[in-house]
């Protein structure tokens, strides 16, 4: 179904590991994009967390991505405040968007108590509701880019939240690693992409439109197979005229299973 394909998801090499894997057992050629990267907002982000933790006193804790993780605690063990972070996180139920973001927590020491089974806000949400969380107090570290619907979302459950940012989200700026991917996708021998987030789409149309018109951009998106990890990915394409098909399940496999069935349709 993929033999000889060329697909590519915006993600740099090393956070595509897992797509690069699957891509080549499957004997299509992987292109990771890096479409984006982190601002941090610095050492203040452990002691914006320690604060609010100890003030707010949530019962919850939730983690939306393995990168909020990996920054908080990268950070924390910088300052020399890891030990408080992680009590300070013990303190709290812990909620993990998905199973890359329990892995990465479960390596820094934290017990994950819930994991919901739709990786995703919704069932962040749904999971909320299965527990009976109404009353309860939630923190949320997580990106500046982030969108309201969780907070809007456990809001309507009946739930408090306060979301603390760690970071903020620009395009990647060195670009010198997609000039194979324009070369291919200017002789339309680009198969596939993978959008992974919202950020990611605003990140590959910045990066992508200094060498394309927009139409010309669109046009040759409209040739290729175009997959969408889930649901808000899926809308920023579609604000962007991208036709797209949404992962079942909200994961690079996931993604990869959605690109392997429009090739066999």
């Amino acid at each position: 179904m993929l033999d000889g394909k060329t697909i590519a998801i915006t993600r740099s090499k090393d956070d595509a590991a897992e797509f690069i894997s699957l891509a080549e057992q499957n004997k299509a050629t992987p292109v990771p994009l890096p479409t984006i990267e982190l601002v941090s907002k610095g050492e203040k982000i452990v002691d914006e967390f320690l604060e609010s933790v100890e003030q707010y006193d949530p019962d919850y804790s939730v983690f939306m991505s393995s990168k909020a993780v990996k920054l908080l605690f990268d950070t924390a063990k910088n300052a020399g405040k890891l030990e408080k972070l992680q009590l300070s996180v013990a303190n709290t139920m812990v909620m993990s968007v998905g199973p890359k973001t329990t892995i990465a927590l479960e390596s820094e020491g934290i017990k994950v108590n819930y994991q919901p089974t739709t990786f995703s806000s919704v069932g962040v949400g749904e999971e909320f509701t299965k527990i009976n969380a109404v009353g309860k107090k939630v923190i949320v570290p997580r990106s500046g880019a982030s969108t309201p619907f969780l907070k809007e979302l456990l809001n309507k459950i009946g739930i408090d939240v306060l979301e603390i940012h760690l970071y903020d989200v620009c395009a990647f700026r060195d670009t010198t690693q997609w000039n194979a991917f324009r070369e291919l996708f200017s002789q339309n021998k680009v198969d596939g992409i993978v959008f992974t987030s919202a950020s990611s789409v605003r990140g590959f149309f910045e990066i992508m439109s200094k060498d394309y018109d927009v139409n010309t951009l669109l046009d040759n998106l409209e040739k290729l197979s175009v997959v969408s990890i889930g649901p808000f990915t899926s809308d920023e394409l579609k604000k962007l005229n991208v036709k797209n098909t949404v992962a079942e399940v909200h994961t690079v496999a996931g993604a990869f299973d959605e690109m392997k069935k429009s090739f066999s349709n």
